[in-house]
């Protein structure tokens, strides 16, 4: 008995969380999913499942601080895009209100929808110029790209973290 128990804890359970974690790693890449929320609960139950020793602690630590960053780090490149192409702060942060809305009411693709809607119609609106609010758009969709790309990266690094814990400590 202590045998398959043994097993389990040891070789599959590894794999499924391993598992979650490659789900979490490709969600990612949508802008609607939180990939790297999925990543840290994973984390989170191989840790409450298996114990929590110092290195265990320490890591859970590590990939905590990551998950925040970068999720942080991802409203503040899509921000900072669509400042740089001219939009206001108004319109930012409709187009990020609309995103949190839009996420939670017409999942999977609403919040995209919604926060792109929502920065042309302040900008047009606001400056009386399609051109100028399709130019603020613009900026939004390329801090959305930069932000998906550096999503990937943090989610990388959990996994790299959570690698370590498993195979290490």
């Amino acid at each position: 008995m202590n045998t398959v128990l043994y097993t389990i804890t040891e070789v599959f359970f590894p794999l499924v969380i391993g598992g979650v974690m490659l789900v979490g790693l490709v969600a990612v890449l949508v802008p609607v999913l939180p990939g790297l929320a999925i990543m840290w609960a994973s984390a989170l139950i191989y840790g409450l499942v298996n114990g929590f020793d110092t290195a265990g602690w320490v890591l859970m630590g590590i990939i905590t601080v990551l998950w925040l960053v970068g999720g942080a780090i991802d409203n503040v490149f899509m921000a900072g895009s669509s400042r740089k192409s001219g939009a206001s702060w108004l319109s930012i942060g409709v187009a990020l209100a609309g995103a949190l809305i839009g996420s939670m009411l017409l999942p999977p693709f609403g919040g995209v929808l919604l926060a792109v809607a929502g920065i042309f119609l302040v900008e047009y609106f606001r400056l009386k110029d399609w051109k100028q609010a399709l130019n603020s758009t613009r900026g939004l969709a390329v801090g959305c790209g930069w932000a998906a790309i550096t999503r990937f990266v943090f989610a990388l690094l959990i996994l790299a973290a959570w690698l370590v814990w498993v195979l290490v400590f």
